[in-house]
């Protein structure tokens, strides 16, 4: 064989070593990964039952199967075989489960290949764990391994062509061609730690400094590769080095997030040379202060041209694409504490962030479907350099460098350190956390803000901004 793709289906024989391997050092990690996948596989034991379980399917259960598998699976069996062939089918299907099940658990045989094998695992399996992948290498040294977010028969009914493109990429990279990057990035070896973005592409905008910067190291911290953008190219640079001192592969872009084709094409740019980003950051954003009737309509634009409109912008040019490439990702967008946090000085900003929330949410429904999940994080007080480029409303040069001052001093004196909100965004992702608060004035403005609004109401009045 030239090559070899496997859709969620182990070898026995590789189970009962990993089995045995697992009750040979009981770890806590080890004993939940055997109760999982016992759990996961009920089914095993009922077709041990004699006489039982080929009984149930020719009294009743095969007429009942297309319901079982759209409760279940959550898809449609498209139509088939008549019924009779598909109880006799079941029947057989059983007998295969018992001529080989436990002779290749208690007793499995040594099962090495020298073949390139593409492991297709399967994140909403019912039946068969992930952590069933753990130590193949040791089997087939040349592995990739991929992940759908499908069931265990929904992977070829809903997603077929996600499969057909998967292993089409692994044949042709055997044939010569360079691999795609998501390909490339799912090669597995030896020494491979498996971190928790290990062969996942991170993209982050504005991770030129602050919390931006901070969230694309994490990221690489934890094994994905990046690809960023700012307006500040040179700062933008500093982070991508930063980033392959760490080990991760990264590249950055000079993107103003308010132009629309400007992102547009970062996003092309972006899945040409490293394909379809797994997770999106949507982090770059501006400050202003400023009553609602101080705040010119240039100011006005300016926030919402950055604030929101970049973050539609990155939504929509991304967001595209991971639907359509159907492996599933999350999208992370930054709003604010003010997006719930009423302030008279902060008409335009808290407005914008505001929309930013309500907009994950409601992207976060349409989603779902394609298994993409959305997140919104709201610091608080973070210190990070957006004070210093914050601009307010009815001040000169002078007086606006002074206010900024005064505000940096204030957060700095705050001291919450942007890695804190970085780890809150891959917990975020790992979780798929719909709305996480950051800081604890964040955690009791939310909390205030659903127990007494009206409260919030009236400290909105106070100078603050």
């Amino acid at each position: 064989m030239a090559s070899y793709t496997s859709i969620s289906g182990p070898c026995l024989d590789h189970v009962g070593h990993w089995i045995r391997h697992r009750l040979a050092r009981p770890t806590p990690r080890h004993v939940g990964q055997l109760l999982n996948q016992l759990a996961h596989s009920w089914y095993i034991a009922a077709f041990h039952l004699p006489a039982l379980a080929p009984a149930a399917w020719r009294n009743g259960l095969a007429d009942r199967w297309d319901a079982v598998l759209h409760r279940v699976e959550g898809v449609t069996p498209r139509p088939g075989h008549p019924q009779s062939t598909l109880t006799a089918d079941a029947v057989r299907g059983i007998n295969l489960y018992r001529a080989n099940m436990l002779p290749r658990l208690l007793r499995p045989r040594q099962r090495p290949t020298t073949v390139p094998v593409q492991l297709i695992g399967l994140t909403k399996d019912h039946y068969v764990s992930p952590a069933l992948a753990d130590g193949l290498e040791r089997w087939a040294p040349h592995l990739w391994q991929r992940t759908i977010p499908a069931t265990h028969w929904s992977a070829l009914l809903e997603r077929g062509t996600t499969v057909a493109r998967m292993v089409k990429e692994f044949v042709a990279h055997h044939e010569g061609q360079e691999a795609a990057g998501p390909l490339n990035r799912s090669r597995r070896g030896q020494a491979d730690s498996r971190m928790p973005f290990t062969g996942q592409l991170a993209v982050v905008t504005g991770a030129g400094s602050g919390i931006g910067r901070a969230t694309a190291l994490a990221f690489a911290e934890q094994g994905a590769d990046i690809a960023i953008c700012d307006v500040d190219l040179e700062a933008a640079e500093r982070t991508a080095e930063l980033a392959r001192l760490i080990g991760a592969s990264a590249r950055a872009w000079r993107v103003d997030v308010s132009d629309g084709p400007a992102v547009d094409a970062f996003a092309s740019e972006v899945a040409a040379e490293y394909g379809v980003p797994d997770i999106v950051v949507n982090n770059a954003g501006i400050g202003h202060s400023g009553t609602f009737l101080e705040t010119t309509e240039k100011e006005w634009q300016r926030v919402l041209d950055v604030n929101l409109w970049g973050v539609i912008h990155g939504c929509r040019a991304f967001g595209t694409l991971m639907a359509e490439r159907g492996e599933g990702g999350h999208i992370v967008n930054l709003a604010s504490a003010a997006a719930y946090l009423p302030s008279k000085m902060l008409a335009a900003y808290a407005t914008s962030k505001a929309a930013v929330l309500m907009l994950s949410d409601c992207l976060r429904a349409e989603m779902a479907a394609s298994h993409i999940g959305v997140s919104a994080i709201c610091p608080g007080i973070v210190n990070t350099n957006i004070t210093k480029t914050t601009t307010f409303s009815g001040l000169d040069a002078t007086q606006e460098a002074t206010k900024q001052k005064r505000i940096s001093g204030m957060y700095a004196q705050r001291n919450f350190p942007r890695e804190k909100v970085a780890d809150q965004i891959l917990r975020a992702v790992t979780k798929d956390r719909a709305v996480v608060p950051v800081t604890f004035e964040a955690k009791a403005a939310r909390l205030i803000g659903r127990l007494s609004p009206a409260l919030l109401r009236t400290a909105a009045r106070l100078n603050i901004g």
